[in-house]
């Protein structure tokens, strides 16, 4: 399935969420994940459908200043 993440369009076969993070490898408990514009709180992103198509957007916390 096609996704545009974090703006680039990217092919990946997943279904949640929480596959998406761990295909990407993305850990932690201080990443932010919204899809299609709505937040999607990390007790959901297990129960968070993906389809064709859908924006996802992944922001982690960035040291420095």
């Amino acid at each position: 399935m096609k996704l545009i993440i974090n703006g680039e369009t990217q092919e990946i076969g997943v279904s949640t969420l929480t596959d998406l993070l761990i295909a990407l490898e993305y850990e932690g408990d201080w990443l932010a994940t919204a899809v299609n514009g709505d937040l999607v709180h990390r007790e959901d992103r297990s129960e968070a459908n993906l389809a064709d198509g859908d924006r996802v957007e992944i922001l982690s916390p960035m040291q420095g200043g």
